[in-house]
């Protein structure tokens, strides 16, 4: 997958509600959400040093950082992502995990981290055993919202609606339904991201334009950081 563009804006229920009905006559629904989207949760791994969450505080341009991610608290389907951002552009790189797979992440299984290096030679796979064995990644934060995704295929276009974001330091439930979760942003506050390749059409950019919404630098797994310690 190449670079894609990304922008983000914090936004109001307001907000999401009027561009929502601007985007429904325009976009399609993605296919594998429900009326009300569906919830994403992800389990952020850092370093001895929370080196992911330095290089954001310190405006790095070029950076990584990987997670874990299921839905709707679904054990079915789970991926490891690698997220990197280079010079404004974002790209996404996912492997499908067993259950297996994720806890020897989860919990440093020392003989099955080299299982892997062994049998998955050159993938994403392989790449996150040696952040954990060399680096010593390990689980930081748990980050929870409700999405509700448009998209559009004429510029390989995605608008997600991220609600409620809130985050956990209980990263040993990742998988229980009922783990506690701690608001991290402001009452009624949300996210709106728009990515893209080359092009975003012009009638997305009028249907998005509210006159006076700001692109902003903005990760859900810093602002959790930040919040939960």
């Amino acid at each position: 997958m190449e670079y894609r563009n990304e922008l983000k804006f914090e936004v109001s229920d307001f907000d999401l509600a009027k561009i929502e009905g601007r985007l429904c006559p325009l976009m399609h629904a993605d296919s594998h959400q429900s009326e009300k989207g569906y919830t994403v949760r992800s389990l952020y791994f850092d370093d001895l040093y929370d080196t992911c969450m330095l290089e954001k505080e310190n405006g790095v341009s070029v950076r990584e950082k990987y997670r874990i991610r299921i839905y709707n608290c679904n054990p079915d389907l789970i991926r490891l992502e690698k997220k990197v951002k280079r010079i404004g552009m974002t790209r996404k790189v996912s492997w499908k995990l067993t259950m297996e797979d994720c806890k020897a992440f989860m919990e440093n299984d020392m003989d099955y981290l080299y299982y892997i290096l062994r049998k998955h030679s050159g993938t994403l796979l392989e790449e996150f055993a040696v952040k954990i064995l060399q680096r010593h990644f390990t689980p930081k934060c748990i980050v929870e919202y409700d999405r509700i995704v448009f998209i559009e295929n004429v510029g390989n276009v995605r608008i997600t609606f991220d609600r409620d974001i809130s985050g956990s330091r209980q990263t040993d439930h990742f998988f229980d339904s009922g783990i506690f979760l701690v608001p991290v942003m402001p009452s009624a506050r949300h996210i709106l991201e728009v990515k893209y390749d080359e092009l975003l059409p012009h009638y997305i950019l009028q249907a998005l334009d509210l006159g006076y919404l700001r692109k902003q630098s903005f990760s859900k797994y810093y602002i959790t950081r930040a919040a939960i310690g």
